[in-house]
C-alpha cells in the first residue's frame, strides 16, 4: 500500500493528472494481486516439487532395483 501511495505521490508531482496517476496505480494494484505469485504461492509451488521429486525418486529406484534382480 505505501508503494502505491508513493507512486501516486511521484506521478502527480510530475504534473500527470490526478485521474490518470489514480488509473496508473489502479492498473498496477490489479496486475499485481492477479499476476505475481506471493510467499504462499512459492511454498505452495515447493510443496508440490518436492513431493513429485520424491515420487520420480522412488519410482527410479524402484526400477533400478528390478532391473538389478533380473541381471
Amino acid at each position: 500500500m505505501k508503494m502505491n501511495i508513493a507512486l501516486y505521490q511521484a506521478l502527480v508531482s510530475i504534473n500527470i493528472s490526478e485521474d490518470r496517476a489514480k488509473a496508473v496505480v489502479d492498473a498496477l494494484e490489479a496486475d499485481m494481486t492477479s499476476h505475481l505469485a506471493t510467499k504462499m504461492d512459492l511454498r505452495e509451488l515447493e510443496l508440490k516439487l518436492t513431493i513429485r521429486m520424491g515420487v520420480m525418486l522412488s519410482a527410479a529406484v524402484g526400477v533400478i532395483i528390478a532391473a538389478m534382480r533380473f541381471m
